[in-house]
């Protein structure tokens, strides 16, 4: 058994509902997959003290996980008061409605159809909920509305998609596109190294201790992985379906159509820069 400490990010193992740090529970959704590993982690976030509590990324449509939620909150003594969204996906954010009526709170996310309310997300915004401070970070790439949530008391960053528990994040495109991505993991690897973020609460999988490794790790594996679609093509593997056969002949098939993605974000970055034919003259 590999140790976790040496695997990038150090990941705590086992994911399952528990608390994280001092101001983050994980209440973890019934929805495993390949795509979502363990599950859905659903965030609730307040300050030790507080009554009051925010929740990122409700989930899938799920009344029974949704309850379990509320239900978590209220063993607490705490009342769920703002609802946040990482992103638009439905695993994440498809639960998001009920939940506000359950809740009665209000819903932000950077796309105004998934908004309950008059406000939405922004760079710079800064969400304050009965004395908890969560720092927004646009981290586009994944999808081009996705957000990571800076929890400064906590050194902690919840990251969505942006940078999962275990393995590596697709880039969905053409909404997603890759040099909005690596430009996001530049901006969190600017928090590890600025502004003392050791810890990232993913989307899915397991909870990282070591966020700056974590970060360098996936930049490192973008690089491997464009080096390895260059070749790919000057070796004549041309459209996405042959250069995600030949780059990821490792990979479980069934992973195949969502690498598809990937490797279109990549083709396109590549194009973009002039490194294989086809980008813009």
């Amino acid at each position: 058994m590999t140790d976790a400490a040496a695997l990038p990010g150090q990941p705590r193992g086992v994911v399952t509902t528990g608390r994280a740090t001092p101001r983050a529970f994980n209440v973890l959704a019934p929805n495993p997959s390949a795509m979502t590993l363990d599950g859905t982690n659903t965030w609730l976030v307040s300050e030790p003290d507080s009554d009051l509590a925010v929740v990122i990324d409700p989930g899938p449509l799920d009344d029974v996980h949704l309850r379990a939620v509320i239900d978590t909150a209220e063993r607490a003594g705490k009342r769920v008061a703002l609802t946040l969204l990482t992103h638009g996906h439905p695993d994440h954010a498809e639960g998001a409605a009920r939940f506000a009526e359950l809740t009665r709170t209000k819903v932000r996310a950077l796309d105004p159809a998934l908004r309950l309310g008059d406000e939405g997300l922004a760079a710079g915004d800064v969400i304050r909920t009965g004395g908890l401070e969560l720092r927004v970070v646009p981290t586009p790439g994944h999808t081009s509305d996705s957000f990571c949530f800076h929890l400064p008391a906590d050194r902690a960053v919840l990251t969505g998609d942006t940078i999962l528990g275990r393995g590596t994040t697709v880039v969905a495109h053409p909404d997603g596109r890759l040099g909005d991505y690596l430009d996001s993991l530049r901006r969190l690897r600017s928090l590890t190294v600025d502004d003392g973020v050791h810890v990232v609460l993913p989307g899915h999988g397991p909870v990282l201790d070591d966020a700056q490794g974590a970060v360098e790790f996936y930049l490192a594996h973008r690089a491997h992985r464009l080096a390895q679609v260059e070749t790919a093509v000057e070796n004549g593997h041309v459209t996405p379906e042959q250069v995600v056969a030949h780059v990821y002949a490792d990979v479980d098939p069934s992973l195949w159509p969502a690498a598809q993605w990937s490797v279109r974000a990549q083709l396109e970055y590549l194009q973009d820069h002039g490194l294989i034919p086809g980008g813009p003259e």
